[in-house]
């Protein structure tokens, strides 16, 4: 990304797309429990998962692809944080 950012910069070129800071996650304790299943979720969905609720399925689609919601690293200890807060604030 560095080398494309200079070599546009030394050719004059604007480039197609915007370079922005990486989006932080929202603090868990200070979101509602919409705010929480939706963050949770997200993660699933993005990692392929199954959704069973009909509220899931409208939000994030019936689709499922491998992993099949199979989360790792990052993304677990998000989704144990956020579920945390969940029962925490009685979701």
């Amino acid at each position: 990304m560095k080398t494309l950012l200079a070599v546009a910069a030394v050719a004059g070129l604007a480039l197609p797309f915007s370079i922005s800071a990486p989006a932080r996650a929202q603090d868990a304790a200070s979101m509602s429990c919409n705010q929480l299943w939706h963050a949770r979720n997200a993660i699933y969905a993005r990692n392929g998962y199954c959704f069973q609720t009909s509220r899931a399925r409208a939000v994030f689609g019936e689709g499922c692809f491998p992993p099949y919601g199979h989360l790792g690293g990052w993304e677990r200890d998000r989704v144990d944080e956020l579920q945390m807060w969940e029962r925490r604030n009685g979701c």
